[in-house]
């Protein structure tokens, strides 16, 4: 496991650590999928993946409060897959909000939109047992806020969420898949895989001019994703977001006070314990 260490200070009276995953990408298919489904496991599936996974699960039990994933626990929607992630989510200590790879058929094989996640969630059975569109966890003071961003954008029931969340009166740490655009971030992709788009959620119209045709409409923001991240910027409450989907560790700076960290691909055995003082 390579640890990234991390800490936090907001004024808590006793500390709380986190432990945060993502990106963990388990690959199984058994004889109940069908052949394409049992290729792309084939492919895709190593046993370091779920070595790294129970690694997390084990050290996260024994020196954290709770184990915090942002999505793409699995790599693509299959039986197999859908059985080991809904036993991993079940532990009440495993926090987890859904990444775009756990509604994913066959992995970036169609246009992924509200109609697609729909219909992998109900092929999954309803979801995996916890919810995957919003989640919330108070620990030790503080409320962990998942809210599902995996196509790049946020909704109006998603704010009226959060706020409602806000409302409690509790210091906030934000968990989702996509990261915020931020500057520094953006230009940093940019250099680590150029002629690509960077991910991000709220680009405006300059920065997707890099983006394809394709990603640009993919990823350019709604108008209830840009009030979205409006409030977010300006909730003093919300005190640190995590995020992953881009699997390299990086913090940057959403305002002067609230920071992004975005964690590495669990399925390399990156971690980052967060430890909120």
């Amino acid at each position: 496991m390579q640890l990234e260490k991390t800490t936090l200070h907001i004024g808590l009276e006793k500390p709380v650590r986190l432990l945060h995953v993502t990106d963990s990408h388990i690959g199984l298919a058994d004889e109940r999928d069908n052949e394409r489904k049992r290729a792309l496991a084939a492919r895709l599936s190593t046993p370091e993946k779920a070595l790294y996974l129970e690694e997390h699960i084990a050290y996260a039990k024994a020196h954290c409060d709770l184990l915090v994933h942002t999505g793409d626990l699995m790599d693509f929607v299959s039986h197999a897959n859908v059985e080991k992630a809904r036993q991993i989510v079940a532990d009440e200590d495993f926090f987890f909000i859904a990444g775009n790879h756990d509604y994913s058929q066959y992995v970036g094989e169609a246009w992924e939109d509200n109609a697609y996640r729909m219909n992998s969630y109900m092929e999954m059975g309803y979801g995996l047992g916890v919810p995957m569109f919003f989640n919330a966890k108070t620990v030790g003071g503080v409320n962990i806020v998942g809210i599902d961003n995996s196509y790049y954008q946020f909704e109006d029931w998603q704010l009226w969420r959060l706020q409602r969340e806000v409302e409690k009166g509790l210091p906030i740490i934000l968990a989702f898949h996509d990261p915020l655009f931020e500057e520094s971030l953006f230009q940093y992709h940019l250099v680590r895989v150029p002629n690509d788009c960077t991910y991000l959620v709220g680009c405006d119209e300059e920065h997707l001019l890099y983006y394809n045709e394709f990603r640009a409409v993919q990823q350019r923001p709604t108008e209830a994703t840009l009030r979205f991240i409006d409030y977010v910027k300006h909730e003093p409450l919300i005190k640190a977001i995590l995020t992953g989907h881009l699997h390299f560790n990086y913090t940057s700076m959403i305002t002067d006070t609230l920071p992004q960290y975005v964690t590495g691909g669990g399925y390399d055995g990156i971690a980052r314990e967060v430890t909120i003082i």
